[in-house]
């Protein structure tokens, strides 16, 4: 899975569990919905600025957008 694919994976994922509507998220981080629409579907790369702003939103660290499916079900057995 390339970066943009994992990264889209992940946001839209944290953005469900959080029932956050896109409109909504985008609002938040004073970016275009559209915008996070493409990011969600992998159409376009995300700035640091922006993973940053999101990761803020939706009380993750950076690096959770960027962690295999397979590693997070890992961590969660584990913990």
């Amino acid at each position: 899975m390339d970066l943009r694919q994992l990264f889209a994976t992940n946001l839209r994922r944290l953005r469900h569990s959080r029932s956050i509507s896109q409109e909504q998220l985008a609002n938040d981080a004073g970016i275009d919905r559209a915008y996070v629409s493409r990011v969600e579907r992998a159409v376009t790369y995300v700035g640091l600025e922006i993973i940053g702003k999101l990761s803020t939103i939706l009380d993750v660290e950076p690096a959770e957008f960027f962690q295999n499916p397979s590693k997070r079900a890992a961590k969660r057995r584990s913990d």
